[in-house]
């Protein structure tokens, strides 16, 4: 009850930190720098070519151009072709650049279902860990502003199940009951633990990315995003979320 109490106060004036202090902007800037340099030295490693194609997909048309052009790059260069594939998709989930269903389609097309889902779990995993780190940093004004009402919401349930947060966790990553950009950003601010923020994750991001890398291996098939998600497969991660919440459910009715 006091962290709720203390995020109400946080939320009605000066407790929310902006703008940013000198040593949270100066952090901020070296993690924005860390990730360009990185992007900059996988672009610099690439053999000489025309990388005109080079950009993030925002349709289906896009990706369809973007995988026809790194089929045949990406059996001559597969380690160069991963290390820009992992620094691109952490780099957007850390700075919360929407588009990764993207790129969860295009690990489908390129390297199939089992590489896919795989590449696409630590990618994601890893870019989700970053997201957290950086918002413990920086992101309380970010997310009073943005969510306040979801953030109010998130942090009661938190609380309620303190005893189960793994599995309370496990059962938001699975289902779409939250965004997963706003609970990478806002697992920090409400004191959700690192150990199991990261389990959740990796775990509870393997049923989403197995659909998405699928359909990505019949990209020419998709017409739109809408596609991804039909009655069905929505239907089948709400059973997988509820099954991971169902023992701490039978705990609760025997006590």
């Amino acid at each position: 009850m006091e962290k709720g109490v203390q995020i109400t106060c946080r939320r009605s004036g000066i407790g929310s930190k902006f703008p940013l202090s000198f040593w949270e902007l100066i952090g901020a800037s070296t993690v924005v720098l860390g990730f360009g340099l990185g992007l900059l030295c996988v672009y610099l490693t690439m053999p000489a070519s025309d990388y005109s194609f080079l950009k993030l997909p925002r349709s289906i048309e896009d990706l369809r151009i973007l995988r026809d052009q790194l089929e045949s790059y990406t059996s001559d260069y597969t380690i160069q072709v991963l290390l820009g594939y992992c620094m691109v998709y952490i780099s957007m989930q850390t700075f919360m650049i929407p588009g990764t269903i993207f790129m969860s389609l295009l690990a489908g097309s390129l390297f199939g279902v089992l590489k896919g889902v795989a590449l696409v779990v630590f990618a994601a995993t890893a870019g989700a860990s970053s997201c957290y780190f950086l918002s413990k940093l920086i992101g309380r004004p970010l997310v009073f502003s943005l969510w306040p009402d979801k953030l109010s919401f998130f942090q009661a349930q938190v609380a309620k199940r303190r005893e189960s947060l793994l599995n309370y966790m496990l059962f938001l990553r699975v289902t779409p009951t939250l965004p997963n950009t706003f609970i990478n950003v806002a697992s920090p601010i409400v004191d959700v633990p690192y150990h199991i923020f990261f389990l959740a994750t990796l775990i509870g991001l393997i049923p989403a990315a197995y659909v998405t890398v699928r359909a990505g291996i019949a990209l020419g098939e998709l017409r739109s995003i809408g596609d991804l998600y039909d009655f069905q497969a929505v239907v089948a991660l709400f059973f997988i979320g509820i099954a991971s919440v169902t023992p701490t459910l039978m705990s609760k009715s025997k006590t």
